[in-house]
């Protein structure tokens, strides 16, 4: 099953507009001039330049460059700063997704369905995030609203017919009971 990233509304960075490689030092990345005092984050880590937009553009950068924790972490600052901004929201559900953080993905695909319950791509990444946490039949209902709102995305159906078979498979089996998911780093220890 191919992840949130096989398409949609909002499922691309634009190219050529990568910022500082990772560890090298500049606004996006936290940088700064030479002498110049660096802000800190918590942790004495530095704290990323700029404003929400830079981090928003930072972050799919490195979501892109196949680094979505890295990508998280920047997008989870832009979100706080600008909480309605679903583009933000998809990108950090996107990294989250990538990271393995299935439940924290689910959690944000589920604010962009809740903001605007016509969103195909976010149905298709809530349904994803919930089938890989371990809940196929939630997946599956937004699995098929995302299908039915755009049955001419392949990939769209290809995942409702992969979650469906899961189903199927648990009931002959007779364990239509979902299985607890396996951790992802959101519970509690």
């Amino acid at each position: 099953m191919a992840g949130p990233e096989a398409g949609g509304a909002g499922a691309g960075s634009a190219a050529g507009e990568a910022g500082p490689a990772a560890g090298e030092a500049g606004p996006a990345a936290g940088g700064g001039r030479p002498g110049q005092q660096v802000p800190r984050a918590e942790g004495g880590q530095h704290a990323p330049g700029g404003d929400s937009y830079a981090w928003y553009r930072r972050g799919l950068d490195l979501l892109s460059r196949g680094s979505p924790a890295a990508a998280a972490e920047l997008l989870e600052r832009a979100a706080e700063a600008e909480p309605g901004a679903r583009s933000i929201r998809e990108a950090l559900a996107r990294a989250q997704f990538d990271a393995g953080r299935y439940a924290q993905a689910a959690d944000n695909f589920r604010q962009n369905v809740e903001a605007i319950p016509s969103d195909d791509y976010a149905h298709f990444g809530l349904g994803l995030a919930l089938a890989r946490g371990g809940d196929p039949a939630a997946a599956a209902v937004h699995l098929a609203l995302a299908a039915a709102m755009r049955p001419e995305l392949t990939h769209y159906t290809e995942a409702l017919r992969g979650v469906r078979a899961t189903l199927a498979a648990r009931t002959e089996a007779g364990t239509a009971a979902a299985p607890a998911p396996a951790p992802d780093g959101d519970e509690p220890r």
